[in-house]
């Protein structure tokens, strides 16, 4: 296999970042497809914490080179202080490493402050954005209105397009929201530096040098961002983020076929959680939620909020692996759950009078929607230094059959742990 879809199963934070990076050791090219700096990646190598939004967690491995597709909404000052970063701690020393693609869409700060602007004027209808412009630069790529990554090296259409983008935006910021307006001239300035820096990453057919990748038989790790619950169409709308966060936006954000994936990875946790808003049947509001929290360090990796915890949830598990065509599960941070005396899998709902095993279709009913759960012995053993499967407690080894034998697909990775050492290898990636 040369081609392989990592994406999240559940509501994001799944641990991709930690699995990307892990796999990006075997990978040719890393590709980074939807989303934007809303997704915080968090990878720890040798007890060393490095967060990523933006660029492609495989930037870790100088072999690996990296790329930010089509699909992808890019802050530029965001993505510069990443490089930057890199740099610093002696990473990315070749700029050959990371390519961006010129038809990439460019979020400035006008899209953020809009989208804060939105969330706070909406009051008790909030969605839980993250405020970092994401959805309002994809309204503009919408209405063919976007700024592409290929325009920052144009002065004379930059600035135009700035200043046609600016009379919409302005308008409701000034008119509507009751805000300052931005001048073209300030969200130049803002950026010039980071023009002069990101030139030397521009890619001008990211398309066609993926396509020959893959028919060269490169290994191509494409690297999703959130969750398959937060979809911009699948998910738990309006509670969803602005892109199409499932394994057919690798093909659509990049540019190739779908013939082209032969693999879908889905990086589920051993338990649930969601930052922001929505529905959340298995949410738990006690000391158990207060733990999982505590131990799992659950805070997120872009905004510092606390992230809502919960049991694992199979319908909405087999939901995702239905739309995203997940081929095997990686599963992260079973490390958590050491302690607990009982542990609890939500293996139907019960809506109204009804059970039901299948995750509703809407996301009123999710709301209403009470989980019923599977219970067993949990264990008390540290399993962080665990390096094969048969090495974690029979109480572990169970909860992970269990979850096989619901989920029916094979678990091929099981995470004990935040480092990139901490990981059992039951199958392959490539």
């Amino acid at each position: 296999m040369s081609s392989v879809v990592v994406i999240g199963s559940q509501w994001g934070d799944e641990g991709k970042g930690k699995v990307v990076d892990v796999f990006s050791a075997q990978a040719d090219w890393v590709v980074r497809y939807q989303g934007g700096a809303n997704a915080g990646h968090t990878l720890i190598v040798d007890g060393k914490k490095t967060i990523l939004h933006l660029i492609p967690s495989g930037v870790l491995h100088k072999h690996t080179k990296c790329l930010i597709a089509s699909g992808v909404v890019i802050d530029v000052v965001q993505l510069t202080k990443e490089i930057n970063g890199l740099k610093k701690n002696n990473l990315l020393t070749n700029p050959s490493q990371l390519m961006i693609s010129d038809k990439a869409t460019v979020l400035l700060s006008y899209h953020k402050k809009l989208d804060q602007a939105r969330e706070a004027f909406s009051k008790n209808e909030k969605i839980g954005t993250t405020g970092k412009g994401i959805g309002p630069a994809y309204e503009d790529r919408a209405s063919r209105n976007a700024i592409l990554f290929g325009d920052l090296f144009n002065e004379k259409i930059l600035k135009e397009k700035i200043e046609k983008s600016l009379k919409e935006k302005n308008f409701l910021l000034e008119n509507f929201y009751k805000q300052e307006p931005i001048s073209a001239d300030t969200a130049l300035q803002e950026i010039r530096e980071s023009i002069d820096v990101l030139k030397n990453y521009r890619c001008t057919d990211s398309s066609q040098i993926i396509y020959e990748a893959i028919k060269k038989k490169q290994k191509v790790l494409f690297e999703g961002a959130q969750g398959s619950l937060l979809d911009i169409l699948h998910g738990t709308y309006p509670y969803v983020t602005s892109s199409s966060t499932i394994s057919s936006s690798a093909c659509v954000g990049t540019g190739i076929g779908p013939q082209n994936i032969n693999k879908v990875l889905g990086i589920t946790k051993a338990y649930t959680t969601r930052v922001g808003e929505g529905p959340f049947p298995t949410e738990l509001n006690n000391d158990v939620g207060d733990f999982l929290q505590k131990n799992g360090k659950e805070f997120g990796a872009t905004t510092g909020r606390t992230r809502r915890c919960g049991w694992i949830d199979i319908p909405a598990l087999k939901y995702a692996i239905r739309i995203n065509g997940i081929s095997s599960i990686a599963l992260m941070k079973i490390d958590v759950l050491s302690g607990l005396e009982k542990l609890k899998i939500c293996n139907s709902y019960k809506l109204g009078e009804k059970i039901v095993k299948d995750y509703p279709s809407s996301p009123g009913q999710i709301a209403k929607a009470s989980p019923i759960y599977l219970e067993m012995p949990g264990w008390k053993e540290d399993i962080t230094s665990c390096v094969e499967k048969k090495q974690l407690p029979k109480e572990a080894l169970n909860y992970i059959r269990v979850l096989e034998e619901n989920l029916q697909i094979p678990i091929d990775v099981i995470s004990v742990g935040p480092d990139r050492s901490q990981s059992i290898w039951i199958n392959s990636l490539f």
